[in-house]
């Protein structure tokens, strides 16, 4: 097992907390080796929002057995958080976890001098607070999350889910993070730079021009879709697709398509024992030597490297 050590102190933040420990400690939805086993450490019994009785599994010491720390949102921003969750935390760091903040957990990860000379974000709220404290973070209070390795940082809220499932991408692939989404009835995969701020964050049931058309092109993969391609489809302009776009996924219509290209590309990877051609076709990409430029850049390996990752971490049968 993979532990996944959550740390609370007085005045943490129940949301994340409760979104994090549901989303570690759930069964796999298919065969994998190393799954996750959550523990909740603190010094003692807390309070979550002043007002929910959390007793811990063990004490803040376990925190520097842990494969990954996650250190959820934390109410007294104007506060310094505790002295000895902030030693526990970077103790941790220093025994080689991996250490990711939930929300305004970056004041906990900044205090233990982890974020120093990192891009780092936080809830846009408290993004200023962050950077005034800390001028030594590059705080980005415009995406969903940041990862910069073995220290990562979210924004609030839902950005707290985005990151713990491309934790899960990192550590299980594609397949295993999309199954672990559809099992919470979440989006699959926003990716960090997304910004905080979308007008439409969830396609509304009916009438938004999007709304059809995000899910018929995700079928369509295959297919050499153009920006003109899918206004055609929605029966806009481009430059209305572009702005309905903005609105509802933070970002433009060719981003958003090489994405889900990439992504359909990784679980192909995981999930068949297609060649890079035959994937290249499927996705859209046209060629093997297309897909793979694009997949390097994007995931920052090659697909071979990545199909053979994915497939070594696997349970035989």
């Amino acid at each position: 097992m993979s532990t996944v050590a959550i740390a609370v102190a007085d005045g943490i933040l129940h949301f994340e907390l409760a979104l994090a420990y549901e989303l570690f400690s759930g069964a796999p939805p298919m065969p994998v080796s190393h799954w996750y086993e959550p523990v909740i450490c603190g010094a003692a019994p807390v309070r979550a929002d002043g007002r929910f009785l959390l007793e811990p599994d063990c004490g803040l010491d376990r925190l520097t057995s842990a494969d990954t720390v996650i250190v959820p949102g934390w109410a007294e921003v104007d506060v310094d958080p505790p002295a000895d969750l902030v030693a526990a935390v970077r103790a941790a760091y220093d025994a080689g976890a991996r250490v990711a903040s939930l929300c305004t957990g970056a004041f906990v990860l900044a205090a233990a001098g982890l974020l120093d000379g990192r891009r780092a974000t936080t809830h846009w709220a408290h993004a200023e607070a962050l950077a005034a404290r800390h001028p030594e973070v590059e705080v980005d209070a415009d995406v969903l999350y940041v990862d910069e390795g073995s220290v990562l940082t979210s924004a609030g809220k839902a950005a707290a889910l985005d990151l713990c499932l491309h934790l899960v991408r990192r550590d299980h692939g594609s397949a295993v993070a999309n199954a672990i989404a559809r099992r919470l009835v979440v989006a699959p995969h926003r990716p960090g730079g997304q910004a905080q701020f979308v007008a439409t964050p969830v396609p509304e049931p009916d009438g938004h021009p999007l709304g059809e058309l995000l899910g018929w092109t995700v079928e369509h993969l295959d297919q050499p879709l153009t920006v003109e391609d899918l206004a055609r489809r929605a029966n806009l302009s481009s430059r209305h697709l572009g702005r309905h776009f903005k609105s509802m996924t933070g970002t433009t219509p060719l981003q958003w398509l090489h994405t889900q290209r990439i992504r359909r590309a990784q679980e192909l990877l995981e999930t068949t024992d297609d060649s890079v051609d035959a994937i290249a076709a499927a996705t859209g990409m046209g060629t093997a030597a297309t897909l793979r430029r694009h997949f390097n850049r994007t995931v920052g390996v090659p697909p071979d490297a990545y199909r053979r990752t994915f497939r070594t971490g696997r349970i035989a049968g």
